[in-house]
């Protein structure tokens, strides 16, 4: 059985390139969907389809429309949502991410650091489980296939 896993969480560093790498080292049967994580791409999507907007705003606007319909549709299709945060990066889209699949009832999976604990209280207790690090969230996983 192949599951789907939406990776939910920042686009600046590699994390979901660690998980990935995790998953196929325990030989997992996971497939992984994510956000945009060309965050230049992810920005200007709006503009690229509906051309050039008149300020900011309504370039921000239109990009956050077809970004919000693209993970609506990978949310939508993937059995799992792992939300990462971490403490270096502001974490709006995650919580948004995370908020969003609790609400579609869709299984999901937090990792968060010991500084997040007070922060995340609330939408930790909404996800299904709460880790600390991708090889927690990844022994979730495993535990699935027992």
């Amino acid at each position: 059985m192949e599951l789907t896993v939406y990776l939910a969480g920042q686009i600046h560093d590699n994390w979901r390139d660690e998980v990935k790498l995790k998953a196929e080292e325990r030989k997992l049967p996971l497939k992984f969907v994510s956000p945009q994580t060309n965050h230049d791409r992810s920005d200007d999507i709006g503009e690229a389809v509906l051309g050039k907007q008149p300020s900011k705003l309504h370039k921000d606007d239109v990009a956050s429309d077809i970004n919000n319909l693209r993970t609506q549709v990978l949310m939508q299709k993937s059995d799992i949502v792992i939300a990462l945060f971490g403490e270096k990066y502001k974490q709006w889209n995650t919580a948004m991410d995370a908020s969003t699949a609790i609400a579609m009832n869709k299984p999901t999976i937090i990792i968060r650091p010991e500084s997040l604990i007070h922060p995340l209280k609330e939408l930790s207790n909404k996800a299904n489980v709460t880790v600390e690090t991708v090889d927690q969230a990844l022994e979730v996983l495993s535990y699935i296939y027992e």
